[in-house]
């Protein structure tokens, strides 16, 4: 592992321990999960999937089955809901009419082939996709994130116009495959993300990543 990626996380899982992502109560659960906090903060997704669970309908096949007028009023505090019921529906359609409905089948697919698989799944980005595949499936994928990317290039490790495949390939080129290690580095940024690297005024007297900083100390709004 880089020195400084191996120092960051040592620092970060010291100050903070493990983050025991995602949440979730089963893979199928994660990857709808996944799908709903696009564009909106994690409580909403919480009470859409309360909705789901009540509704009995947290399984591939029930959830293809289910009328989208009636999907779309049980993921409606999600946010954006109409929009999500479609890439909701798309998701499901390509477990169900790829895999059977088989999460088993599904994750035992070579990670290369489901992630294009599920990148030309309509409504899926490389987050929601990375997602999906190391939260449900513990492949070892990196998530990319706003947070990742904020922290790494405000401690000059990257370039603040990186892409998110750029940032993929640095966390991946410089960290062993693991998924353990993939997904409690990403928990961990997006910790650190949330309560020192934020966007307008980071708090870097009380972030544990710190004294990381480069010797300008610049750290820019972005």
């Amino acid at each position: 592992m880089a020195a400084h990626l191996r120092e960051a996380y040592e620092r970060m899982l010291a100050a903070f321990g493990p983050q025991h992502w995602w949440p979730g109560e089963s893979p199928f659960e994660i990857m709808v999960g996944a799908v709903l906090v696009q564009n909106t903060a994690w409580r909403n997704v919480e009470r859409a999937i309360a909705n789901l669970r009540d509704a009995a309908v947290m399984n591939p096949r029930a959830l293809y089955d289910l009328p989208p007028a009636e999907l779309a009023e049980l993921i409606r505090p999600a946010g954006y809901y109409q929009v999500k019921t479609k890439r909701l529906r798309n998701l499901l359609q390509f477990i169900v009419e790829q895999y059977d409905a088989s999460l088993e089948a599904m994750f035992r697919t070579s990670l290369q082939t489901l992630r294009e698989q599920l990148l030309a799944v309509h409504g899926i980005g490389p987050e929601t996709a990375d997602a999906i595949l190391l939260y449900a499936g513990g492949l070892p994928t990196f998530v990319v994130d706003t947070y990742a990317h904020r922290v790494l290039a405000r401690h000059g490790w990257i370039g603040y116009d990186a892409s998110y495949h750029e940032i993929k390939d640095y966390f991946e080129s410089e960290l062993p495959h693991d998924a353990a290690l993939f997904n409690e580095y990403h928990a961990l940024l997006v910790r650190v993300g949330k309560e020192n690297c934020k966007r307008s005024v980071p708090l870097c007297e009380t972030c544990p990543l710190a004294e990381l900083l480069p010797e300008c100390g610049v750290v820019p709004s972005f």
